[in-house]
């Protein structure tokens, strides 16, 4: 229980590996697919976890080990949020971007195609945000998290506002 067989580096190194490539998988799985798990998309995940532990502890059945892999992977979540909190371009590759998939009452089919979004799954997020007709629709964007946000035209402002600037008006010496 207290003895290892494996380095404490190399469980290190393989945690590093899988969460990457782990990490890599869910994101080329569509933003959809993170957003609302099915139950085929929680057998997944569980059996994905049960699959990688082996590979990242090796041999390794140590409570040791168990707690440099858990704390590895705790590490590297922080180091990854910090990361794609200040380089927006690692963010976009990480977490993507919005798509729009309704602009101005058109539906966008080669965005609902690309983001493998079906009509009635379009319909469905209309619905739940009181919409009853596609022509209502000012703009829908499947949201980074996997969910469709709605702005109706009558919630958007009719006419633009001019901008106003603030001058500061310096002092002089007296």
């Amino acid at each position: 229980m207290w003895i290892f067989d494996v380095t404490l580096l190399e469980i290190v190194l393989r945690v590093a590996i899988v969460y990457i490539v782990i990490l890599i998988g869910i994101r080329l799985s569509g933003k959809r697919e993170i957003a609302q798990m099915t139950p085929i998309d929680l057998v997944l995940l569980l059996l994905i976890a049960n699959a990688v532990q082996n590979a990242m502890t090796g041999p390794d059945t140590s409570v040791i080990g168990g707690l440099v892999a858990a704390g590895t992977l705790l590490l590297l979540n922080v180091v990854f949020s910090r990361l794609l909190w200040k380089h927006k371009t690692l963010r976009h590759f990480v977490e993507g971007i919005p798509t729009v998939l309704i602009h101005n009452g058109k539906i966008l089919h080669a965005n609902l195609d690309k983001e493998k979004i079906s009509s009635e799954e379009l319909q469905q997020a209309l619905r739940e945000h009181g919409v009853a007709d596609v022509a209502d629709v000012s703009v829908a964007m499947l949201e980074i998290d996997g969910s469709i946000s709605v702005l109706k035209k009558d919630e958007m402002p009719q006419h633009s506002k001019p901008h106003h600037r603030i001058r500061l008006l310096q002092r002089k010496a007296l």
